[in-house]
């Protein structure tokens, strides 16, 4: 019998430290939270200091006998959930559990590593549950069931049941909404910028840009504008003012938080935070390398840019191995952190082994955990490298005295850190040499070969992507990078943000349910809000706040507002419905247009006396197709529901045929049609009309043309933001120019 028992939230995790821990320990799994608040009601008595009702989650009965039967033939229990609020709370209530009458002495421990030595330290140094971490996490936990339970049934008597708020998630959305709002807005203004193609009696032809004017910067809003100063400078000598030469160092960045390694993995490999997460947390866990599990990174939910000591002489050590010992600085690089310090409790995420890089373990990890632990590595050694060095020139040129042009570029002379970042998947956007021209001189007269202006138009800002979401958030303060994953995930379930490319996009009851709640709740959802409130509960953590004060402090105008609204909901449904000037064939009232589960739709402005309804696209009409109805001989006509556009009878409701929207083209696999489809998350993708007998797909559009180097019968049509639109061949990976469509459109014509 074992003397130990240690219990863990994970399978895998404590599958890897039976295997450090041996026989005199007993390793159970909780499977994550044993306890939580009641899923059907608000589990809050808000009278009694908001005292919460907690219960057993349904399905861990079985787990919880586990445990206690597990406890009871040990000498000593140690709990090693997840170092954080989470983590601490599972603990916790894993402890309230196992106190029964012949209660044992339960100890937490703490593993920021899963390694012999980060175990054997974590078990060396038992304490007791930190009650504030437990307090803040049950403080969280409390006010976001209070949102999500309270305004909740706000949205569903105002637009339609099912819908849900979050305290923090509507917050996000809200930030999604009003930079959409900010581009629909948005209005270009135009502006020139004027390049000089100059040549010195020495040197060969370069390019100096339009730097000041009468030493300001240069504001050209016109064509007209730029054509006065091109015929004044033609009558100009350009004249070098000065040259300047410098030594540039650029350091590298700290390594890695859990929002800029979700952001990094989002940009560079196209992870969702929530898969970013997921292979992380396998990596802390402990993979199997060698036919040995091991712990291959730190813990991975940390706000925190600090390196351990041990941590510092290893990563050292590693770089000096690698890359030689220019490329090490003097002393090791300490980042300062801009969180608090109980958001500083944990390392930054970094390697464990130093004696498995990327290479050694290339082959043996699968190939999406290889990619993000490639990032971690060599993210954490260029943290320790040394600064990239880089020659800079810059030429100042003058064109009598209110024109000054400029000429600048730098060219890199030693790597640095960046060599670990051209390890990296995908490269990391090093900057590129830009010489500038020699054999130049002070005072010289330069020979003017061409003015060349350039036309520009401002750009509306970016919309948001996971990435550039993420770091928002993080920048204000808004939730936790722990979140982030869920937040996002979540939106994208209740359907208010689609995914366009890359881009995050509000759908239409996206931009609804955000106005409704920003309307009638501005204080609460609100980014300046929500970020004191993290303030508040990082308080809590440090034992500076009580936990039922800051609830109460919350819960106030929270009341107000809600209490507020209540009376007015049937007037803020109204409200939401659009006129139609269509008369109901039933009873002869107005047709408005209402919110339902499936989207907007037509209904009797008399409901409830009357209860007609039919689809949005009837006011209009739908849009007819060329196909008959191979069932009644109808039109077929195009219409949208829950899950996109299909075809449809136009004979509905006497013949209910349906089908998907066929392209015209022959599935390559089994000879289907291919057709357009929409995915759970409303993304459009295109596939066999014989699913699921048929499980061909592809997400780009497919278009009725051969390639011209296989055999393949179809391309796709893609567009990136650097190469623009083209035409590759899903066989061959061949890609080519959209030219191709017109060439054959011409020749269809002659």
């Amino acid at each position: 019998m074992a003397k130990n028992l240690l219990i863990v939230e994970s399978p895998s995790k404590a599958k890897t430290l039976k295997k450090y821990l041996g026989k005199d320990y007993d390793v159970k799994s909780s499977v994550g939270h044993i306890r939580d608040l009641p899923p059907k009601n608000l589990g809050i008595d808000i009278e009694n200091n908001f005292e919460p009702t907690y219960q057993t989650i349904r399905g861990k009965g079985k787990i919880i006998k586990k445990l206690k039967s597990a406890a009871q033939k040990s000498q000593r229990i140690y709990l090693g959930t997840d170092p954080d609020r989470e983590g601490e709370a599972i603990a916790w209530h894993i402890a309230q559990i196992l106190n029964g009458k012949n209660a044992k002495e339960i100890n937490r421990v703490l593993f920021h590593e899963i390694t012999k030595s980060g175990v054997k330290n974590g078990l060396a140094n038992p304490h007791s549950i930190d009650d504030n971490l437990v307090n803040a996490q049950q403080a969280r936990r409390i006010l976001d069931r209070i949102v999500g339970y309270q305004v909740s049934p706000f949205l569903w008597k105002t637009l339609y049941r099912g819908l849900s708020a979050g305290r923090v998630q509507s917050v996000a959305l809200r930030i999604i909404v009003e930079r959409e709002r900010e581009i629909e807005a948005f209005v270009p203004d135009e502006y020139w910028s004027l390049h000089a193609h100059l040549e010195g009696k020495n040197s060969g032809a370069f390019v100096a840009d339009l730097h000041k004017v009468d030493g300001d910067n240069p504001e050209i809003g016109s064509e007209e504008s730029v054509n006065e100063i091109i015929s004044t400078l033609n009558e100009r000598d350009f004249v070098v003012d000065s040259i300047k030469k410098k030594t540039v160092s650029r350091k590298p960045y700290p390594p890695y938080t859990t929002s800029t390694l979700q952001q990094d993995a989002a940009y560079k490999l196209g992870f969702s935070p929530k898969k970013t997460m997921s292979l992380a947390q396998r990596l802390y866990e402990g993979v199997d390398v060698g036919g040995e599990t091991v712990g291959l990174i730190t813990y991975m939910r940390t706000d925190s840019t600090r390196l351990a000591n041990e941590a510092l002489a290893g990563s050292r050590d590693a770089v000096k191995r690698w890359a030689g010992d220019k490329y090490l600085p003097k002393s090791p690089r300490k980042y300062a952190s801009k969180k608090s310090q109980v958001q500083d409790a944990h390392e930054a995420i970094r390697p464990t082994q130093w004696n498995l890089p990327p290479a050694k373990v290339k082959g043996q990890l699968p190939r999406d955990h290889f990619k993000l632990y490639t990032l971690i590595w060599y993210r954490l050694l260029g943290s320790q490298m040394s600064t990239a060095k880089y020659a800079r020139t810059t030429i100042d040129i003058s064109a009598g005295d209110e024109y000054k042009f400029r000429c600048s570029g730098s060219i890199l002379k030693f790597d640095g850190y960046l060599k670990a970042y051209k390890q990296m998947p995908n490269g990391y956007g090093e900057d590129k040499d830009s010489e500038v021209p020699e054999n130049i001189e002070e005072d010289e007269v330069l020979s003017l070969k061409e003015l060349q202006p350039e036309q520009h138009f401002t750009k509306p800002p970016a919309h948001y992507n996971e990435s550039s979401l993420i770091k928002e958030l993080d920048n204000q303060g808004i939730g936790r990078p722990s979140t982030y994953s869920q937040i996002i995930t979540t939106l994208y379930d209740r359907e208010y943000v689609k995914r366009d490319g890359k881009h995050l996009l509000p759908t239409e009851l996206g931009f609804t349910v955000n106005d409704v709640l920003v309307k009638h709740f501005p204080k609460i959802f609100n980014t300046r809000f929500t970020a004191q409130m993290e303030d508040e509960l990082d308080k809590i953590e440090e034992g500076k706040d009580q936990w039922v004060d800051v609830v109460q402090d919350f819960y106030k105008p929270f009341k107000k507002s809600l209490d507020a609204v209540q009376s007015k909901s049937k007037d803020i449904k109204k409200s939401l419905q659009e006129d139609t000037g269509e008369k109901c064939e039933k009873c002869g009232r107005e047709m408005v247009i209402k919110w339902g589960r499936n989207g907007k739709f037509l209904a009797c402005s008399g409901f409830p006396e009357c209860k007609n309804t039919k689809p949005l696209e009837e006011i209009d009409g739908p849009e007819e197709t060329d196909e008959k109805c191979e069932k009644c001989g109808s039109t077929m006509v195009i219409k949208s529901g829950r899950y996109g556009r299909f075809m449809a009878c136009s004979n509905y409701p006497d013949c209910k045929n349906t089908k998907p929207i066929p392209l015209g083209m022959k599935c390559p696999e089994d000879g289907g049609e291919i057709v357009e489809r929409q995915s759970r998350k409303g993304k459009i993708f295109y596939g066999c009309s014989n699913y699921p007998d048929c499980k061909f797909a592809v997400w780009d559009k497919p278009v009725d043309h051969g390639c011209p180097n296989c055999e393949a019968e179809f391309l796709v049509q893609k567009n990136t933001k650097s190469k623009g639109e083209f035409l590759k061949c899903v066989n061959c990976k061949a890609e080519m120019s959209m030219d191709i469509l017109e060439e054959r459109a011409s020749e269809g014509s002659e």
